[in-house]
């Protein structure tokens, strides 16, 4: 098992759950964190870190999607270990639905 972010967390990128993961897995992108599945432990602290639930175990129906698209840009976005502010309109953009295809960016962001 492995635990997965999904597009909640696109235009919210709320990173909580970086502070608290032991392993450091988290991975930045211009606008949402994923997480690389193979480096999960899945320990599951992160979780109930997230205020917009973006996080969720791959136990889950239909979440291979999701693990592959932790993978691929987890592979290519640098890591996060740092928690930083939420993106300004998080707050706005929390639980609205289409976020994958209205605000989705394959850019990486700083890391750190």
């Amino acid at each position: 098992m492995t635990y997965v972010v999904t597009d909640n967390c696109i235009a919210c990128k709320y990173t909580d759950c970086v502070e608290v993961c032991p392993v450091d897995c988290f991975y930045e992108g211009e606008n949402m964190l994923v997480i690389h599945p193979d480096e999960c432990i899945d320990c599951g602290v992160c979780e109930p870190e997230c205020p917009a639930d973006a996080i969720r175990p791959d136990t889950e129906p239909n979440m291979e999607v999701w693990v592959e698209f932790n993978r691929k840009y987890s592979e290519s976005w640098p890591v996060l270990a740092t928690r930083r502010d939420p993106l300004p309109e998080a707050e706005e953009r929390d639980g609205e639905t289409g976020k994958l295809e209205k605000y989705f960016s394959e850019a990486p962001g700083e890391g750190g």
